[in-house]
């Protein structure tokens, strides 16, 4: 029994002495991936607060399109002007319901040039409920309108039969808190599409 415990020991030792060879007392563990954090911004609007969570890796362009409205403060003015829901869209055959904020249908140029279409087939993303995108004309043509869909929207995907061009809508981030506020705004009175009363963005800011 002696030498049976003797012959335990020297192994313990042994692996000791191997361990502080190597300069660890512990087995190594696998390097974990660093988490990624992405943006957040909160639209403060009369009706309360929505706050948005940008995907920069998969949305590059667009994201930073927005980031650069938001940063360099020219949202002013901005407000939730749109609503487009089943009892105003009669003569489309596609329906979506969505609400649409920005700087308005002003004719004049926006504050940043427009950007390149980043479509649903090149982010994955898709326009789930919640879901914030761009809104634009032909494809390059967004630029600081954006909108968010009230419950899953695919036709607003590449593909999708809401545009005749089939290229769909740039999706770049989704509503974190806030969707009660996104459903009052949809359910507002509206003549035709435009809200009687917009729904004033008191402030557009990067959230913590």
């Amino acid at each position: 029994m002696a030498v049976v415990r003797l012959s335990i020991e020297l192994s313990r030792i042994a692996v000791v002495v191997a361990l502080l060879a190597s300069g660890s007392s512990s087995p190594a563990r696998a390097q974990e991936p660093a988490p990624t954090t992405k943006p957040r911004i909160e639209l403060e609007t009369a009706l309360g607060a929505i706050v948005l969570e940008l995907e920069p890796e998969r949305a590059p362009e667009t994201t930073a399109n927005f980031l650069r409205y938001v940063d360099e403060r020219l949202f002013a003015g901005a407000s939730f002007y749109r609503v487009v829901r089943d009892d105003n869209q009669p003569d489309s055959p596609v329906r979506i319901d969505v609400v649409q904020a920005g700087l308005g249908f002003d004719d004049g140029p926006r504050p940043l040039p427009p950007i390149a279409h980043e479509s649903t087939a090149a982010t994955g993303l898709r326009h789930l409920d919640g879901t914030v995108s761009m809104a634009r004309a032909a494809p390059g043509t967004a630029s600081s309108e954006i909108f968010i869909c009230v419950g899953d929207q695919p036709e607003l995907d590449f593909g999708g039969l809401r545009n005749p061009d089939g290229q769909g809508f740039a999706a770049f981030g989704r509503v974190l808190h806030g969707m009660e506020v996104v459903r009052r705004i949809h359910g507002l009175a509206a003549d035709g599409q435009l809200l009687v009363e917009p729904v004033a963005i008191v402030a557009v800011r990067r959230a913590p």
